[in-house]
């Protein structure tokens, strides 16, 4: 059973060619183009069967017995490096190299049914994160160790909902399959191990508590701890060969905890929505050993709607969640390759997973083909950020190293929604 799911998601999975970067670290900003399109909002605003996706019990807000919303999202986005090499013989300057992992698709499907004026329950099925590079075609003297990584995660999920009186409670049982894989070049030695895959368990509890245009929301995602046999521990093992780090690093890479809250008030067909949310990225395995930290992500966004069309805007931010690991100069660490374990961090986290973006600007809208028809549609960018730290020094040149990573995003999100 577990092979046949593994299959389905995996089919799922391969309309996406290349990894595709999320926003707020390795976790999407919003999932479904109507959230998207304000800028990831929907803790405390419902968008009807979407809201499976961010708040389960907001799909209480559907206007028909049943609705069902399918899509996806385009993402593009533009990462390069370079490095600065600083020795007693002057300076060395690399060009810059870009990923060619710029494009990929990550789909979502939903549907949401009125079981009686209490109870709601739903099915949907929905890429959740992801992030990649593919230097495998850079030069040899570009400083990348034609470093190639992709992960991917998708979810399935059963959300159950219960309402009276204004007030919602929904749980969600969360199948999660999830694909990762690292590889680069040391010199002459190719590391890697191919794509490792797992299954695991986690869940969603939402709240949510609706008066007079006022809505209030509440979400807790649990983590989810992924297993990908072989994937750290191959690529950190040379590492451990050469004295840097002191042991390989476990193979697990867990999907973070999350909790937030949301509030919006809607008057005469205006909305505005706001959303808060942490995202524990220091408590995931994983994501613990490469000292990401916890991201405060702060959503607002806003609603027009008509009969026939409605438009949105939003503004996204949370903090970079990756900093410096504690690197050190060549002349504090000399010949003791234990001093560098901050530096070749560094290197992994800019390399191989340049979560960097910050700001995140959103416009979507929504026509209505008939009164059971509609097509939603959104736009996501984030503006170019520019990370530097120092990575692994050029021990054979007498050479300390500063890696730059510049990112930007830009994101295209279609979904066709269906009343009955």
């Amino acid at each position: 059973m577990r092979k046949t799911i593994k299959l389905a998601l995996t089919a799922a999975l391969v309309l996406g060619t290349t990894s595709a970067f999320a926003t707020n670290g390795s976790s999407l900003i919003g999932m479904g183009a109507k959230s998207r399109g304000m800028a990831g909002t929907g803790i405390g605003y419902g968008h009807g069967a979407e809201s499976a996706l961010t708040n389960p019990a907001l799909i209480t807000t559907i206007t028909h017995e049943h609705e069902i919303s399918f899509g996806g999202t385009f993402f593009m986005p533009d990462v390069s490096v370079s490095y600065t090499a600083q020795s007693q013989q002057g300076t060395m300057n690399s060009s810059s190299t870009s990923s060619a992992s710029d494009l990929s698709v990550v789909p979502e499907v939903s549907l949401t049914t009125k079981i009686n004026d209490n109870f709601f329950w739903g099915v949907g099925m929905w890429g959740t994160a992801g992030m990649g590079v593919d230097y495998r075609d850079a030069p040899a003297n570009s400083g990348t160790m034609n470093m190639v990584t992709n992960l991917q995660s998708m979810q399935f999920g059963l959300p159950l909902a219960v309402t009276a009186n204004g007030v919602s409670f929904a749980v969600t049982p969360i199948l999660q399959y999830g694909a990762l894989d690292i590889n680069y070049k040391l010199g002459d030695q190719n590391v890697g191990d191919g794509i490792a895959q797992d299954l695991e368990f986690g869940y969603t509890l939402g709240l949510s508590y609706i008066r007079q245009g006022f809505t209030i929301g509440a979400v807790y995602k649990s983590e989810i701890e992924m297993d990908f046999d072989g994937q750290l521990s191959s690529a950190t093992q040379p590492f451990v060969d050469m004295g840097i780090f002191q042991a390989p690093m476990s193979d697990k890479l867990s999907s973070p905890a999350e909790m937030g809250i949301g509030v919006s008030y809607s008057t005469k067909g205006h909305t505005i929505a706001f959303d808060y949310k942490q995202i524990k990225w220091s408590d995931a395995s994983g994501y613990e050993d490469f000292g990401w930290e916890d991201q405060d992500v702060y959503a607002i966004g806003y609603e027009y709607t008509t009969q026939k069309w409605a438009l949105r805007l939003g503004y996204n931010y949370a903090s970079n969640p990756i900093s410096d690991a504690g690197a050190v100069t060549m002349q504090q660490g000399g010949m003791n390759m234990a001093s560098y374990a901050g530096n070749a961090l560094n290197m992994f986290n800019l390399l191989g997973f340049p979560a960097t973006v910050e700001s995140h600007y959103a416009i979507g809208g929504t026509y209505a083909f008939t009164t059971t028809t509609s097509l939603d549609i959104a736009y996501t960018y984030a503006p170019e950020t520019e990370t530097t730290l120092r990575t692994m020094p050029d021990m054979m040149h007498g050479a300390d190293v500063e890696t730059t990573v510049k990112h930007s995003q830009q994101a295209l999100s279609l979904q066709l929604n269906y009343l009955f």
